[in-house]
């Protein structure tokens, strides 16, 4: 060898190890924007200070658009709905949910234009839903669709980004729409509450935003995802320490408003919407110790109505507790 090209090559390695070094230190984490607890720690600088890691928060508009960036490698760790989690599982996404970030309750409902003619699910026919497919809402929206015996044939499914469906609310384009916090809030203003996601659950189609990780990624960053875990477990109990606390003049409440653009006065009853569940919690079956049984029989539900080809049989390596235990 000569020592040119040992000096190429020793070059090339110190390159790769110094790349490698940059990108475990930078980290893409994506999220929706919603108005929750973990936003005050974000707007701290809690989950850089926990993790070691250079964060950027990149704000996605559904499910659909997270499972690309992971797809890509271009984001290690999101918040991700329990529908487009099955959907990228069922494709074969390596990922893992080891979190759940909140149970969707009231936070995520269906709303009506005032003059739409729509007073419940059953007055959907021939009407325009705007909802991000493949998103929670959505399959939401087809649950209850499902519930009222409402083929989504009948209805006109207008694929509507969040960030879009107030505007096409007030230029009469949409009838009515399910979707998630602060849109849904910014709706109910020239809109009429019809159902929410508690009451769709209670049908038999539960929905909740959960923590996923690229499941190499998680591997090689163990220290780091118990330390981001923790963090977030703590933004959630330090609102079910005292939710009456969080009024719209409050500190914390000032914060989720700077960091997401919600409007203060509203984000203590948007946060009422919201089920956060203790980290020690999550552990039993009705959240992480049944979270494959739920992503397999969403996945079913995916299939029969024609949303994704094929479910997988087994979906327990698409979850782990680990994290959760070591965190809690």
């Amino acid at each position: 060898m000569t020592n040119k090209l040992r000096t190429l090559m020793l070059g090339a390695a110190t390159l790769a190890l110094t790349a490698g070094s940059v990108l475990a230190e930078n980290v893409i984490i994506g999220h929706f924007g919603s108005p929750t607890p973990m936003q005050v720690a974000r707007a701290e600088g809690k989950f850089d200070a926990a993790t070691g890691w250079t964060i950027e928060w990149r704000q996605f508009g559904s499910g659909t658009e997270v499972i690309a960036a992971m797809a890509s490698g271009d984001v290690q760790v999101a918040e991700l709905g329990s529908s487009p989690l099955s959907i990228g599982t069922s494709q074969g996404l390596e990922i893992q949910l080891f979190m759940i970030a909140q149970g969707l309750g009231t936070a995520e409902s269906l709303i009506a234009k005032a003059d739409s003619g729509i007073t419940k699910v059953e007055d959907l026919t021939g009407k325009r839903v705007a909802v991000p497919v493949g998103s929670t809402a959505h399959y939401s929206l087809m649950g209850a669709l499902s519930h009222a015996g409402i083929a989504e044939s009948d209805v006109t499914i207008m694929n509507l980004p969040a960030d879009q469906i107030a505007a096409a609310w007030d230029s009469g384009q949409v009838d009515a729409a399910f979707i998630w916090e602060p849109v849904q809030n910014q709706i109910l203003q020239t809109g009429t509450f019809i159902v929410g996601a508690d009451q769709t659950a209670a049908w038999g189609f539960p929905t909740f935003d959960g923590w996923v990780v690229n499941s190499e990624f998680a591997a090689a960053n163990a220290d780091a995802m118990v330390a981001f875990a923790k963090t977030m477990n703590e933004a959630n109990m330090a609102y079910l320490a005292d939710p009456a606390a969080w009024t719209a003049d409050s500190d914390p409440v000032k914060k989720i408003a700077e960091m997401t653009g919600a409007d203060p006065a509203q984000v203590p009853t948007i946060l009422k919407g919201f089920t956060f569940i203790p980290l020690a919690d999550q552990l039993n079956d009705t959240w992480l110790g049944g979270a494959a049984a739920n992503m397999k029989t969403t996945a079913d539900f995916l299939v029969k109505a024609g949303r994704i080809d094929a479910a997988g049989e087994d979906y327990s390596g698409f979850v782990t507790t680990a994290i959760a235990d070591a965190a809690k």
